[in-house]
């Protein structure tokens, strides 16, 4: 990248806060190394209780560059907030997989996921004290059809001044577009997300991007790939822990945190941002 490009300010968000005790604790250590500027947390998770708080709260106040927000999880293996919340399986929310069909088909009762929405937003609120900075979704389940309706509702409702996350890439050329299904899928379903939201005085991300197939381990590659083309004020979702028993009783998601913590810990990562004249805004 030339030195005559212009800097961006981009923000750089750890997703699942509050899963487990390793994830917190590696969340917390890019803080203070200000290697990421934003986390959203869960306050369904088994690791979001008031010392796995207060320890977050002490290290944003040191920092107060790094955004909290809520990380609403609308899928198992966890269970909701709201006792008459359905529809569950076993107890727990669906998988991601029947979510998704659930929405497509429109089986989902917008009324339920509203009280949900609301009543995750009001756990956050009771834990910091104030009112999340931004609330996106455990799985992208924000911009899910039905999903994303109810969402907006609550969040103008319960955390008026709260951006939103959604999950369409900047444009790139057409092989680039089909090149990771999932992240075509992302940006098919923001689409309609950024109607909704548009429509209702919410604020979002102009763009997105870190949807990988995690099979994929070089992750200094995956990141100079995020960082081409993301305009101002974008945003990069990540996923840093350390692997502990709860995460792997609760994640498929275990050994590939570690490789993205270490990458974003080291010295490479400066020099990444440095190369390609971002700063973490």
């Amino acid at each position: 990248m030339s030195g005559d490009e212009p800097q961006r300010r981009i923000r750089l968000c750890a997703d699942d806060y509050g899963i487990s005790p390793g994830v917190n604790r590696a969340i917390r250590d890019l803080i203070e190394r200000e290697r990421i500027n934003a986390t959203s947390v869960m306050v369904v998770g088994t690791a979001a209780g008031r010392d796995e708080v207060e320890a977050l709260k002490v290290a944003c106040a040191r920092h107060p560059h790094c955004a909290i927000g809520l990380h609403l999880t609308l899928t198992a293996p966890f269970h909701p907030l709201t006792l008459h919340y359905r529809p569950l399986d076993g107890g727990l929310f669906l998988p991601l997989s029947k979510m998704l069909r659930a929405s497509l088909s429109r089986r989902l009762e917008p009324e339920m996921i509203f009280d949900e929405v609301t009543a995750q937003i009001a756990a956050f609120v009771e834990r910091f004290g104030r009112a999340p900075e931004y609330v996106d979704g455990h799985q992208h389940v924000q911009i899910f059809p039905q999903v994303r309706g109810a969402f907006l509702t609550a969040v103008k409702t319960a955390a008026p001044d709260a951006w939103v996350r959604q999950c369409g890439r900047s444009r790139h050329p057409l092989t680039q577009q089909f090149a990771t299904p999932k992240a075509l899928l992302l940006d098919l379903l923001s689409a309609g997300f950024r109607r909704h939201a548009a429509r209702a005085g919410i604020r979002f991300n102009p763009a997105f991007a870190g949807a990988y197939d995690f099979a994929q381990s070089d992750f200094a590659a995956l990141m100079q790939g995020f960082l081409n083309g993301l305009p101002d004020g974008g945003l990069i979702m990540c996923h840093p822990g350390f692997v502990d028993e709860i995460l792997l009783a609760l994640d498929p998601l275990t050994d590939q945190r570690e490789r993205e913590y270490e990458f974003l810990a080291g010295d490479s990562f400066g020099d990444m941002l440095v190369a390609n004249r971002v700063t973490l805004g």
